[in-house]
């Protein structure tokens, strides 16, 4: 089996940043873009060869070609922005992508998405790769989208992996929950992943080889949202935040005994 060591990375924020730099401290050659030209330099002082590259629906700017060209592997790891740009048709976007990957003759991708294509529900369902993505949300709708666009492609192989909330390099939800008050859902399970171990799930598919699969990825532990939140506050020194108790809570409970299994990931950061 062919070592694959040429990574290109379509978005190198807060996790492909990471991911480009401890690839490169493994010897892999890799390639990044941002939408920033502030940022090309400091893809360059990394170590990775740096492209400023926009993907929308109404087209891609930037030399894509260039940046697939003798590419291994492909991490698409930008979200769908649907906050910041209520209009944005990510579905077009990621078309338009599988389009470009295609011509590149690039035959592996791994497509970073998140736990949000999967509804929350009053019996907390617990939800597994098997199961059926049913989000009702503007966002969680445009990631299955995506992910349909990607898997679809025969020309390529794409495994998908849906994350849980991302932790870790200084993020935490708890910063911006701290002091609030009647927040949703306090009994509802919490699904995070700590941005070590997304880091170690996206190296063993690399290592092992493996295209063409969907994993969740979350630590596998759930607390409440309220018990865990108030005791990350305390621990932050930080207020505690406080939950409404007069509607039933909502939540969902997400599976990563797949990847635990057949990718041996060990999850080496609690949360």
């Amino acid at each position: 089996m062919k070592p694959l060591k040429h990574i290109s990375i379509l978005g190198t924020g807060w996790l492909g940043l990471p991911l480009a730099k401890m690839l490169l401290a493994e010897d892999f050659s890799v390639k990044g873009s941002t939408t920033s030209a502030e940022k090309l330099p400091t893809l360059r002082n990394a170590g990775i060869k740096p492209y400023q590259i926009k993907v929308t629906s109404e087209g891609i700017e930037g030399d894509i070609a260039d940046f697939l060209k003798a590419t291994d592997v492909l991490v698409v790891d930008f979200p769908p922005g649907l906050r910041k740009d209520p209009k944005m048709d990510y579905s077009g976007a990621i078309r338009l992508l599988s389009e470009a990957v295609e011509a590149s003759g690039v035959k592996k991708v791994i497509f970073v998405s998140s736990i949000s294509v999967y509804e929350e529900t009053e019996n907390f369902t617990i939800y597994t790769e098997d199961t059926q993505p049913n989000a009702s949300s503007a966002s969680g709708k445009a990631l299955i989208s995506a992910e349909k666009i990607m898997l679809r492609n025969s020309v390529f192989d794409t495994t998908i992996i849906r994350f849980g909330g991302l932790i870790g390099a200084g993020r935490h939800p708890v910063k911006y929950l701290a002091g609030r008050t009647r927040l949703a859902n306090p009994l509802g399970p919490v699904n995070l992943i700590h941005l070590k171990d997304c880091l170690q799930v996206i190296k063993k598919l690399l290592e092992n080889d493996i295209f063409g699969e969907i994993y969740n990825a979350v630590y596998p532990l759930n607390p409440p949202r309220e018990k865990y939140y108030k005791e990350k506050a305390r621990e932050a020194g930080l207020e505690e935040p406080h939950f409404d108790h007069s509607k039933p809570s909502v939540g969902k409970v997400i599976s990563a005994s797949k990847g635990m299994r057949e990718l041996g990931v060990e999850f080496q950061e609690g949360i």
